[in-house]
Order: C-alpha cells, then structure tokens, then sequence
C-alpha cells in the first residue's frame, strides 16, 4: 500500500476519536506521524482509512491495538538521574519521616506511563536499596501499550538496553541470560504490570510517589489537567510528584506544590 495521506476529514475524524478515547491530541504539525503509524495498521490489514477507522470505532480491543500502535516509547533505565537521586536524598527521607508519625512502613508508587519497564524497575532497585528495615514497597507500573506492558513483565533486556545500570545494580539485581539479562523474580515480584488509559480513573488510591514522565507532553491543556487532578485524587495527603524534565504544571488548575530540590523539581500534595 503507498504512504496513506489522509483526508482533512479523515484526519479530524480520527484525532478526535484518539483524543477521546486518550487525550493524546494530534495536531496539523504532527499529523504525518498518525499518517505513518497508520501505514502499518492498513498495510497489515489491507484495508482502507475509512474501513480501519470503522472498526476501531466499534471494536474495543481493535481500539486498544492502535492505540498501541501510535504511543511512543523511548524509554531507558536511569533515565534523568537527577530525578532518581531527588528520590533518594529528598523525597524518600521526607516520606520516612512522615511515616514514622502515623505507623506506616509501606511506600506505594505508580509509574504511569512506565513503557517496557525500565522506569518502575529503577525504582525498584532503588527503593531495594535505600529503604531500612522493616519498610516494604509496592510499584503500579502501567502503560496505554499491551505491547510494552507484555515485555515490562518479562523482564528481558537485550545487552544494549542495561547500558546505565550501575554495575553493582546489574549484578545484584539481573542474570545474564542468552542475548541480555533477565530482572529477578524477587524484584519482578514487587511490581504489578496493569493496563491503564490515563483518560479514566486508576482506582488507586493512598499513593505516596507517582512518576508520569514525558507523557503530557502528547495531551492538550485541558486533558493534561485533568490527568493531574486524577493523579491529586489518587496521592496519599503528604506524597510527590515526578513529571518530564520539559513538563510543567505552570498554569494549570491544580493544587500541587511546586518543589525546587539541589537536585531535581518536582511537586507535591501536602494539605
């Protein structure tokens, strides 16, 4: 099949059912990116642009698919490291503190977004290895991506892909396995793999750190606020923030605080 132009019809009618179903908003500057993630979709199927759009406009799960087909994962361990050693050497001693006042050992973390895993397996060897005994943490990782999840619960890594693990991490945490390394059971058990469209309510609730980075940059105004006044309803009363190093909640109808770091910013729900 040749490269698929769409109709400006065709164009708004699938952007508006994408920003619908996602709040991910396509405009004029990107649209060759769905017309090229469409491409695949119909040369796959061989089916025309107004035949694909009929079915996924009807069918969930073929809905779920293409959703998947246009996300973007770029993703890698460690990534931004300011935001992990802000996690470290603020946000988890301040969460102890204020843990230790009411009784509870356990720290509760999303990772929206999470794409193949790198980013809640991190944290996971992180928190393994800052958090004092007898405290515990469980991590949500989830993704719009079935794709990305399937292999974030995996736990395989292709060699080229661990670059940024510190060696003691890699060694403690992974076992090389034929052509890459394989997370351990044991860390692999303190995540929870879950599909979830930001769009909706995750259900979760008491959450005291939650990561959602690089992914309202793909939202307009309006469906980021509302993702961020999800994730408000979601946080424990005294709990952190991490959005994308180009993100921001300057101007936006929300509550949480802005929280300048020597390390990294961030926000946080303290009322």
């Amino acid at each position: 099949m040749n490269d698929v132009l769409l109709s400006d019809a065709d164009f708004s009618a699938y952007r508006t059912l994408i920003y619908n179903e996602s709040g991910i908003h396509f405009t004029a500057t990107n649209r060759a990116i769905l017309e090229s993630r469409l491409k695949e979709q119909l040369r796959t199927k061989d089916i025309t642009v107004q035949a694909y759009f009929d079915i996924i406009a009807k069918n969930k799960e073929e809905l779920k698919a293409f959703l998947d087909s246009i996300t973007t994962n770029l993703t890698r361990f460690f990534r931004n490291q300011a935001h992990f050693d802000a996690l470290e050497h603020f946000v988890i001693p301040e969460l102890l503190k204020i843990k230790r006042e009411t009784g509870g050992t356990l720290i509760k973390v999303w990772s929206a977004g999470c794409s193949t895993g790198e980013e809640p397996y991190t944290i996971a060897m992180l928190l393994s290895e800052i958090l004092p005994s007898p405290w515990k943490f469980e991590i949500t990782a989830s993704d719009i991506s079935l794709k990305c999840l399937m292999s974030g619960k995996e736990g395989f890594y292709a060699e080229s892909r661990v670059a940024g693990i510190p060696d003691n991490y890699l060694k403690k945490y992974f076992d090389k396995v034929e052509g890459g390394y394989k997370v351990h059971a044991d860390l692999m058990s303190r995540i929870r793999f879950d599909y979830h469209n930001l769009k909706n309510d995750s259900g979760q609730r008491g959450l005291d750190i939650v990561f959602c980075r690089n992914v309202i940059i793909y939202f307009d105004e309006a469906a980021q606020t509302a993702v961020i006044n999800r994730f408000w309803d979601a946080m424990a009363n005294k709990s952190f923030l991490f959005i994308g190093h180009s993100e921001s909640l300057f101007g936006m109808d929300t509550k949480f605080e802005f929280v300048k770091t020597q390390w990294a910013t961030l926000y946080r729900k303290f009322i």
